[in-house]
């Protein structure tokens, strides 16, 4: 005699069918905040700037705009990924030598009179991300000459920066400039050392002897700033952004002696190794999309706290940072650049599904199956 499966039947047979959930479905949670998207690139292992969630730039700003005696030229060629030799390796020479990573390079030499200096800038795809917690795994250049920049931007009144200005590095002197780039400091000419919004702190190493993290923390009402884990300062006021950006790294000089310096004398070449950013989304899509996976959020595994460093992330030990995109179903429904370094994964983008997807589409079909089968 035939068997017969309604599709009441099948629902009822899935209710008893035990529903296998991800960890992190709900968020990341750093010092008690939780954020609901995530982008993390290992540049350490990453080959292909195309597939990594970063585009590189290309523009010219004149020398008036770039407000120095030369303009500032970014070039894609001044943008190269330089991997280490093994995937199973995370410190030591890339492929073609040097510092492993992105390394971004501004060419040395004068490129003559009111002329613009080759830099290099990449920036995320993703121009989503309002309030969170950034952070990036750098080596600066020992070259004097250059401002290397890790930061947030909307536009010239709503940005977010640590900048490094190699001439400032020496023996005695390692400082980072904390700016928020704000109304004040257009109405000041762009100079934000005469708002409240502009600090400068020294580290207690030389950005140009090894990798180091930098991060800031983006909230509402403030923005705290860490290097290697330990907290710098905070800033608050009007300065604090309010909309939504991308994030962005760049070096470029544009010879201006009270800033960047130079042009360098010969090419300066800073590398980053990886970059990670746990933030909330201002698109409709993403808020809903995590609305639907985010069912309990008081389950168990169901929101994940991000790993702190404890140390540079700098040698084989230390720079093996944690990636959730580098583990098995904590990065659901998330955009996920890059593949695990320890496997033959594709670098390609995509969006992960959950194993509770997964595991019911595979029930469904077996029951499908034996519908067929029986009738």
């Amino acid at each position: 005699m035939p068997l017969l499966y309604s599709a009441a039947t099948l629902l009822a047979a899935l209710s008893f069918f035990p529903i296998v959930r991800a960890d992190c479905e709900c968020g990341y949670i750093v010092n008690g905040t939780l954020y609901t998207e995530l982008t993390e690139s290992d540049f350490l292992h990453m080959k292909n700037i195309n597939e990594s969630g970063w585009l590189p730039q290309q523009y010219t700003v004149d020398p008036e705009d770039a407000r120095g005696p030369f303009g500032k030229d970014a070039d894609p060629q001044q943008v190269k990924f330089n991997p280490l030799k093994s995937r199973y390796d995370w410190a030591g020479d890339g492929i073609n030598g040097g510092d492993a990573g992105a390394q971004i390079t501004v060419k040395g030499g004068s490129p003559g009179k009111g002329g613009a200096i080759p830099m290099g800038e990449m920036d995320t795809n993703r121009t989503d991300m309002l309030y969170g917690s950034f952070r990036a795994g750098i080596k600066l250049t020992g070259t004097p000459g250059t401002c290397g920049a890790f930061f947030w931007y909307l536009n010239d009144s709503q940005e977010i920066d640590m900048e490094f200005l190699s001439s400032q590095l020496n023996a005695t002197s390692h400082p980072v400039n904390l700016v928020l780039q704000s109304e004040a400091s257009v109405a000041a000419g762009f100079n934000a050392h005469n708002t409240d919004a502009f600090q400068v702190h020294q580290l207690p190493f030389d950005p140009s002897d090894g990798f180091h993290e930098y991060r800031f923390d983006w909230f509402t009402d403030k923005v705290d700033f860490y290097a290697d884990g330990v907290f710098l300062r905070t800033m608050t006021g009007t300065g604090v952004p309010a909309d939504a950006g991308h994030l962005a790294i760049s070096q470029w000089s544009n010879g201006d002696p009270n800033w960047s310096g130079g042009p360098p004398t010969q090419d300066a070449v800073m590398t980053v190794n990886y970059v990670k950013g746990y933030f909330n989304s201002s698109d409709t899509k993403r808020q809903d999309d995590w609305k639907n996976r985010c069912k309990d959020i008081n389950a168990p595994n169901a929101t994940c706290e991000v790993p702190e460093i404890t140390a540079p992330p700098q040698g084989n030990t230390s720079a093996k940072t944690f990636f959730f995109t580098q583990q098995q179903n904590m990065t659901v429904n998330q955009t996920v650049p890059g593949g695990n370094p320890n496997t033959e994964e594709s670098s390609a983008l995509s969006i992960r599904p959950s194993i509770q997807s997964i595991t019911t589409t595979l029930f469904l079909s077996s029951m499908v199956f034996l519908m067929n089968w029986c009738s």
